[in-house]
């Protein structure tokens, strides 16, 4: 059995007016989770911490930079079989500017900004959708603590 992977998931937001839209993006054919509408995910490089991989992975799959960037206060976990390893993965959330230009890389196709009531209808896995909208819950009811919030100016 190899080592544990160190993944990730980040959820990229941005508010309109008392609405929040969640980035979703369509995996490409040739990719791992081929054809699936998902958020960002990846595996830390080495010497990286995990909320560095977390803005990396914002970089280098929508050139997008964060305005504001936290932890959010939940894991998503599952069980791969192959592996035989349970993940427990830190999830991110970024909120960008409701005008930012997307430019995706090679593992996605498209894109779409979605409300919180389209989400299930996109992604298949459930602790996706769970943190989604414990994002939404926060963001919309403005219960962001300091705490959880990343100074991204650390990079």
């Amino acid at each position: 059995m190899g080592s544990t992977k160190q993944l990730i998931d980040l959820y990229v937001y941005r508010k309109e007016k008392n609405h929040v839209y969640f980035l979703l993006m369509q995996r490409a054919k040739e990719k791992i989770y081929s054809g699936q509408w998902r958020m960002i995910g990846g595996k830390t490089q080495e010497g990286e911490k995990r909320w560095q991989t977390a803005l990396r992975e914002l970089k280098e799959e929508t050139g997008l930079t964060p305005d504001l960037f936290w932890t959010v206060p939940t894991l998503n976990h599952f069980y791969e079989p192959e592996s035989d390893q349970t993940h427990l993965i830190p999830a991110f959330a970024a909120e960008v500017a409701g005008n930012s230009e997307i430019t995706l890389n090679d593992e996605h196709v498209t894109f779409k900004w979605l409300p919180i009531g389209d989400i299930p209808s996109y992604l298949y896995w459930p602790e996706q959708v769970r943190i989604i909208h414990c994002i939404n819950e926060l963001v919309i009811n403005d219960k962001l603590l300091t705490d959880w919030i990343i100074d991204t100016d650390y990079t």
